[in-house]
């Protein structure tokens, strides 16, 4: 569910009228409902109240501090990436002691600010990562906090950028190799092994996937006690879907009995990761329509949003729902919805039906609070966009435009080039 909706057929964020926005703010703009992420946190942890857990908000998603700061209010952590999300999660008050680091490529200098910072866990992806945090560890003088990712093998039914649990795909430990590595990290006296991970996709709308990942880790868990190697931490990543068309993705609630049954008998904490399920359907993208362009082949709708603010339908081919910002009776036509970049791929909608917006008109991107602003990006040497919290009746903005003079911060002329 989602707190946009029309009133006398004008689109209202909450209580806030999105023409409002546009007006005081201009276009494009990303738009956030601050009852739609507390209301989606909500429904997610309550989905595991019967099991010990933590919720790690997928920073990926959408990295902006106030959207962390009310996460990590509601009790959340964070998972991270990179030293940049570590970073702002510490900034929006993220407790360290709930943040888990993933990512195939930390580099020494990353890995030595979240052994500083005193994070939960750092999941590692390959068998010289263990290593490497045993040495800079050692050279701190503390003892790193490990769980191996597991590549479980799983295909997750979704799109294939977004897949990351099959052998073929650069993520994780091969689930065979695991307890060879598990050895190790148990040997290395700079380490702490005290959990399991996996992660197998976004985006997926089956639970069978999450399933059939969470046996094959059951039983690597089961093999480990075994040997005197005791899981604390199971981290079952995210992955869960929203739906943007057609999709029927499991409710939360669903997702957590299912996950819950099967996890009878283990005695550990439950670590997950949603980004989507909390973000996605919370935000817009919100654009106006600069030109319309008949050709002989197309009808195309050019307006001021590109791929570089919202790259998810050039990179993915995905779909996002479109809607007048203000109803009227008109006719569908067959278009696509461009934007101004120098590229073909650019392109919010292409070839669809949708209503034929006329220039001056503004029009929301539906299902964008995930992925959109946090893979946006300065190509053609366009400015970030702004992005909008609503809260009740009122309107915040939680990230100004970019201006131009912003776009050459930190570039400097060379010597040789300065002078007529």
């Amino acid at each position: 569910m989602h707190h946009f909706h029309y009133r006398d057929g004008e689109l209202y964020c909450e209580n806030v009228p999105v023409d409002r926005i546009a007006r005081k703010v201009g276009t494009p703009f990303y738009c956030y409902s601050h009852a739609t992420l507390e209301h989606h946190y909500r429904v997610f942890d309550a989905a595991f109240a019967g099991f010990s857990h933590i919720v790690c908000f997928a920073v990926k998603a959408n990295a902006n501090l106030a959207i962390l700061r009310l996460f990590a209010r509601l009790g959340g952590g964070a998972d991270i990436v990179s030293g940049g999300e570590l970073y702002r999660a510490l900034q929006a008050g993220v407790d360290p002691r709930k943040i888990v680091y993933s990512g195939v490529g930390k580099n020494s200098e990353e890995i030595r600010f979240a052994l500083k910072s005193g994070i939960l866990l750092f999941n590692l992806e390959s068998s010289q990562e263990l290593g490497e945090i045993n040495r800079i560890a050692g050279r701190l003088g503390v003892k790193a906090p490990v769980a191996l990712r597991i590549n479980p093998d799983i295909d997750p039914q979704t799109h294939p950028y977004i897949s990351t649990g099959l052998k073929k795909n650069k993520f994780g430990i091969d689930i065979e190799q695991a307890v060879q590595d598990y050895r190790h990290a148990q040997e290395l006296p700079h380490l702490e092994v005290k959990g399991a991970a996996c992660h197998i996709g976004s985006q997926i709308t089956e639970l069978d996937p999450f399933i059939d990942a969470l046996k094959r880790l059951k039983s690597l868990i089961k093999r480990l006690e075994k040997e005197g190697i005791r899981i604390q931490y199971l981290d079952l990543g995210g992955g869960l879907g929203i739906r943007y068309d057609q999709e029927e993705p499991p409710h939360p609630s669903e997702y957590g009995e299912a996950l819950i049954k099967e996890l009878k008998g283990l005695k550990c904490t439950l670590i997950l990761e949603p980004g989507r399920v909390l973000v996605g359907n919370a935000g817009i993208l919100v654009t106006r329509v600069l030109y319309t362009k008949e050709g002989e082949a197309k009808h195309f709708i050019i307006a001021d949003a590109g791929m570089n603010d919202l790259a998810r339908p050039s990179l993915y081919g995905s779909y996002h729902a479109l809607r007048p910002v203000k109803e009227r009776p008109r006719p569908e036509v067959k278009a696509s919805l461009v934007g101004p970049i120098c590229e073909s791929g650019d392109f919010l909608a292409k070839d669809r039906k949708m209503p034929a917006f006329q220039p001056g008109e503004l029009v929301a991107v539906m299902s964008a609070g995930a992925y959109g602003f946090s893979m946006s990006s300065n190509y053609n040497a366009r400015p970030r966009v702004a992005e909008i919290m609503v809260k009740d009746g009122d309107f915040y903005v939680i990230r100004k435009r970019e201006t131009y003079r912003q776009l050459t911060w930190g570039e400097r002329l060379p010597d040789f080039l300065k002078g007529a």
